[in-house]
């Protein structure tokens, strides 16, 4: 790790101006305060979804760790409906996250999709983020956003999915597990929790965690190790002002398997292409970042809050680009060094009153992000030596920044909710070319974008056991740094022509609640305009362009039925999403005439239509046991624009068992999972358009694994 970035200095600068400060929400329920990003509605109606007038859903932590492995967060997610969350089986590239077709394009990461933990944004202020760092040991709960409500969370908010981890109790805990299974996987992991001070008099709440994974990787060429610790203290006053302070730090290694061409998959879905293992691919990542929340009432229903963060982030990744497309003049090599610094701050003003029999709430605020990194690239060669540091090919430093203010309200009863919003985003990307020489000019410049992103939800009660809600809203998706970094013609340099795409997405839906469980049915639609899309990828870049208009409409049911000791658990989403006008993109860079057609009609690659997920989960009674039956359906697939070709629709099961026993003071936890029980040969994730026709990713084998977690009360 390079020395600590100044941003992340100055947060920890002002812990001691604000370390007395404060705040819960009225009804006595966390709401998030001044580590939420987005305040939608307060209290225990946030926290449910049962009163919001959009589509929320919250995952509590226990329900996320039990009987998983606690490494990935696509473990816990498929109970879901519109969330899609695959796993690739690269740490290379991070998990593919899409929310109502929002996210499905990127080729690694996570973009279209806005990612929180403790409300420090885990995307950049280009809208490229990642989930390796999420503490999944420590989290009290996932709450995920669709629909219309996402565009309150600024530009590229297709979705929203926000981690925030627990507080420490009284009495403390001392938490310690251990998971072992196929491929030579492993994972350590400890955590302490608990309060400071007498009870009495207010002290500190502190939860430590601390864990390491590793693994031999699926196919060759595909081993990893993670490193993640975690730090949450927080502390509310007798004036009931509260602070929070989170610190995070994330290691990792991991080679680099690529995908595999259709014929790969089929030969030998368990293999890795040549190439990955010629070049040596892989990626290092090492991250650490702090945060600060304070938070204080004014009085008279006024309260103020400000969350301020700051960190680093440094990436090393070789890449399998073609000796012969690293040596013209232009190239960026094959080989990413990149040292990222960013920060933010979200301050806001909130104003709470009752009038009548209904509550009013207010929201100002502003938010802010900045990131600044030093990109070199490199030869992946020396001579003759592949896999190896080579020449310098690229050197820049890229900045981006956004600037947010928005406004919301909400006016509320027993049985109506009415929730606005209105945020203008403002993006401005620039870039100082380092590294000019003959046939490879300065390339330095900048581009922005802005705009207006509204939204209005209504909630009505049609019963006590029935609500009724329905919202609209206009978003936009900025492009990210990687997207605008090459023009049409192949070379480096910002492409001031690519647009943000802009999208009006409505919903209506119902949700019921009865003695046996509770239910939800939601109809969506989001249309766009100018959908950022491909125009060429070969040699190792990837240029963009605007395609016109998208549309994508469907259904999302939800429930969870409780009959006598068992709990079912379904969740089923159909969506076609289809591309309204047809466009041209190119087979080879430069590309001054797109002559490859994608008709109108074309469904957006990355997308299944139909997802179905249940899981089936019995108490017998004895031992703490807990017996489980998961099942999961994908439907097929579009690996590229153009429709050529689909990975298969695949129905997978797995099947657990859960055991938990009281030894005096000691709880012991014990797992044992197998899954993809009947080995059925699936793809896990696609690389949509990926230039060299290495689309699928393949997904795991019959694998079973065993876990053992000890709990013990610390005084």
């Amino acid at each position: 790790m390079r020395s600590a970035s100044s941003a992340l200095a100055a947060v920890a600068a002002l812990l001691a101006a604000f370390s007395t400060t404060g705040v819960f929400a009225a009804d006595g329920v966390p709401d998030g305060g001044a580590l939420a990003p987005v305040v939608v509605t307060g209290g225990s109606g946030w926290r449910s979804g049962w009163l919001s007038p959009g589509s929320v859903d919250v995952v509590d932590g226990e329900e996320l760790r039990a009987g998983q492995l606690q490494v990935n967060l696509s473990e816990g997610l498929g109970r879901v409906p519109g969330l899609v969350v695959r796993n690739r089986n690269n740490y290379a590239q991070d998990l593919q996250i899409s929310v109502r077709g929002f996210g499905a394009r990127a080729p690694f990461g996570v973009r279209g999709v806005r990612l929180y933990v403790d409300g420090i944004p885990a995307t950049a202020p280009d809208g490229q983020g990642q989930v390796a760092h999420f503490p999944l040991g420590s989290a009290d709960r996932i709450e995920i956003v669709r629909g219309p409500f996402s565009v309150l969370y600024g530009a590229s908010a297709g979705g929203v999915v926000a981690l925030y981890t627990q507080d420490g109790q009284r009495p403390g805990e001392w938490r310690s597990g251990a998971v072992t299974g196929a491929d030579g996987l492993w994972r350590l992991s400890t955590q302490v929790s608990g309060q400071t001070g007498t009870g009495v008099t207010p002290g500190w709440s502190y939860v430590l965690e601390a864990s390491r994974f590793a693994t031999d990787g699926l196919r060759p060429q595909a081993a990893a190790s993670r490193s993640t610790a975690n730090l949450k203290l927080s502390r509310t006053d007798e004036q009931g002002g509260r602070t929070v302070l989170v610190y995070n730090s994330h290691t990792s290694r991991a080679q680099d398997p690529l995908g595999l061409t259709r014929a790969e998959w089929a030969a030998h879905p368990g293999g890795t292409t040549p190439v990955a293992m010629l070049f040596h691919t892989r990626k290092t990542v090492g991250q650490t970042q702090l945060g600060l929340a304070w938070e204080q009432p004014l009085g008279q229903g006024h309260r103020v809050e400000l969350m301020l963060y700051g960190g680093e982030r440094d990436v090393t990744q070789f890449q399998a680009i073609p000796v012969a497309a690293q040596q013209p003049a232009g190239s960026a090599g094959g080989v990413i060094d990149l040292a990222r610094q960013y920060g933010g701050m979200n301050a806001r003003w909130r104003f709470e009153r009752s009038l009548g029999g209904a509550d009013l709430r207010l929201t100002a605020g502003l938010a802010a992000d900045v990131q600044h990194e030093d990109r070199r690239g490199y030869e992946n060669f020396a001579g003759a030596a592949l896999g190896v540091q080579g020449r310098l090919r690229r050197d820049e430093t890229n900045r981006a920044a956004t600037v947010d203010p928005y406004v919301q309200a909400q006016w509320s009863t027993a049985v109506t909710t009415l929730t606005a919003g209105l945020r203008h985003s403002s993006v401005r990307f620039a870039s100082a070319d380092r590294y000019v020489a003959p046939g490879n000019p300065d390339d330095s410049g900048a581009v922005r974008y802005g705009g207006l992103s509204p939204m209005l939800g209504l909630r009505r009660q049609i019963t006590p056991a029935l609500q009724a809600f329905a919202s609209v809203g206009r978003g936009l998706e900025t492009p990210t740094l990687n997207e605008v970094a090459y023009r049409p013609s192949g070379q480096t340099g910002l492409n001031a022509a690519l647009a943000a795409s802009r999208s009006l997405s409505v919903e209506t839906g119902l949700r019921g609640r009865q003695a046996w469980g509770q239910w939800s049915a939601t109809l969506f639609e989001t249309r766009t305009r100018d959908e950022i899309v491909v125009l060429s990828n070969t040699g190792g870049r990837s240029t963009f362009q605007n395609a016109g208009r998208t549309r994508r409409q469907g259904l999302e049911l939800a429930g969870v039925v409780q009959w006598g000791p068992v709990t079912l658990t379904p969740a089923f989403t159909w969506m076609d999403a289809r591309y309204r006008d047809g466009f041209a993109t190119c087979t080879a860079a430069p590309c001054s005439s797109p002559s490859v057609a994608v008709p109108a009609g074309n469904r957006l690659p990355g997308l299944a239509r139909q997802q179905a997920y249940l899981q089936l989960a019995w108490e017998p009674g004895w031992a703490g046991s807990v017996v489980t039956l998961e099942a999961t359906h994908t439907g097929r697939v579009a690996v590229n624009d153009a429709n050529t070709d689909f990975a298969p629709a695949s129905t997978l099961v797995n099947l657990g068992l859960r055991l938990e026993q009281k030894l005096g003071a000691w709880t012991l936890r014990e797992f044992v999972r197998i899954d993809n029980v009947a080995n059925r040969r699936h793809v896990g994730s696609v690389i949509v358009n990926e230039g060299n026709g290495r689309f699928y990713e393949p997904g795991g084998r019959r694998a079973a694994y065993v876990g053992l977690e000890l709990v013990r009360p610390l005084w």
